[in-house]
């Protein structure tokens, strides 16, 4: 009999044990299950917009697909009297087919996807060193900054890579990396910053442009020390687009009939070891020149076959020969600097500025003024004709 009810109470025990375990697992399980219906609206956002970005731009996961690491090209070293150039020659040379780099910061979204970009009208493509931190801050309460101009919008980009070694260079992309998360308007790559790199950077953007803004209307692409008046730029490019059934458009400061300078002393060296013809076609001053999404596009396809020349402005003129178009002069833009006539005259007077579109090197502090100054409603300028 005690058996009996010994076992009796044993399966009673076993029933209850069952009945309340079964219950908590229940009880766990939908909690568990609440939380993925109900995620947090924070990293739903996030992981959608990824996922877009991925689809948009018909790219895998960086993690996934890591862009492999460019090696030296040692056969550099059987170009003739190879051992004599320049360092940053031989460099050029070593790693001139290297043409992808890791994205450091990306802005994908910047033109409103692949699809609505075409409603940027101008986009502003500044070439801007990690260092430049007060250049791009006075740039952007200035002419860069993103507005709408006679009824269309302008949007900011500034293209970088990296600066410096160690510690350094950590600094400096944390800058960028801090700005980025308060304005969104930085490209950075992972490769080194320096002049012969720019034709890097260029190409760099093109193909970033191709995937995620390849219907922007026009382009401005200059550097972060001129000073541009982008109003006046809007009202030239819409006056473009009226009258004119040319999809092609790349203007600025020509430059022509002008070859490379071959003295190993200059900033410009180009050695026959690096292009080989004396001549160089016809371009538009690297300080700044505007150009349409249509032809920015066409200067990106041709540049998959035409090798890494060190001078940026010379190697868009190449890919523009190569496509058999032409550059053309806007007398508005002035990469060589605005003569100003007389002794006693203020070469900052802001009647000289005013109808410019482009005028390259300005100290921050003077353009943050100049910009000031031909906004004023009151400033009150003789004709043009009469004051260049």
């Amino acid at each position: 009999m005690l058996r009996a009810c010994s076992r009796y109470i044993q399966r009673e025990i076993s029933v209850i044990t069952f009945v309340l375990v079964g219950s908590l697992l229940l009880v766990i399980l939908f909690n568990y299950s609440e939380d993925f219906s109900n995620p947090d609206p924070t990293l739903q956002v996030d992981v959608r917009n990824y996922e877009c970005h991925m689809k948009s731009s018909g790219r895998s996961s960086p993690h996934a697909n890591p862009i492999p690491k460019c090696e030296r090209n040692q056969s550099a070293e059987l170009v003739k009297n190879f051992s004599s150039l320049p360092t940053g020659i031989k460099d050029l040379l070593y790693y001139r087919h290297c043409r992808h780099f890791p994205m450091l910061l990306d802005i994908p979204d910047k033109c409103g996807g692949a699809n609505g970009s075409s409603d940027v009208f101008l986009l502003l493509v500044i070439k801007s060193s990690a260092v430049n931190y007060d250049r791009r801050e006075v740039l952007r309460k200035t002419w860069a900054k993103e507005r709408l101009s006679n009824g269309v919008w302008i949007r900011r980009i500034f293209i970088s890579g990296t600066m410096g070694t160690g510690h350094e260079k950590k600094r400096l992309n944390k800058l960028l990396k801090l700005e980025q998360s308060k304005y969104n308007d930085i490209l950075q790559w992972d490769f080194k910053d320096t002049f012969y790199n720019l034709t890097l950077k260029q190409i760099l953007f093109l193909e970033w442009m191709e995937i995620n803004c390849p219907n922007t209307q026009f382009l401005f692409n200059g550097d972060d020390d001129v000073f541009a008046n982008t109003d006046n730029m809007v009202l030239y490019l819409q006056n473009f687009k009226h009258k004119s059934r040319r999809r092609h458009l790349f203007a600025g400061h020509l430059i022509q009939y002008v070859g490379p300078i071959r003295s190993p002393y200059s900033k410009y060296y180009v050695p026959e070891q690096v292009y080989e013809s004396n001549s160089y076609p016809a371009y538009c001053g690297g300080g700044g020149f505007l150009l349409s999404g249509y032809t920015a596009l066409v200067i990106y396809t041709k540049s998959k076959s035409i090798p890494i020349l060190p001078i940026d402005d010379v190697y868009m003129g190449m890919c523009l020969a190569e496509a058999g178009l032409r550059p053309e002069h806007h007398l508005g833009v002035r990469t060589a600097g605005l003569h100003v006539p007389g002794k006693n005259v203020d070469r900052l007077e802001p009647c000289f500025y005013k109808e410019m579109l482009l005028v390259h090197r300005m100290l921050s502090g003077d353009m943050y003024t100049m910009w000031h100054r031909i906004q004023d409603s009151d400033l009150k300028c003789a004709p043009f004709s009469s004051r260049l």
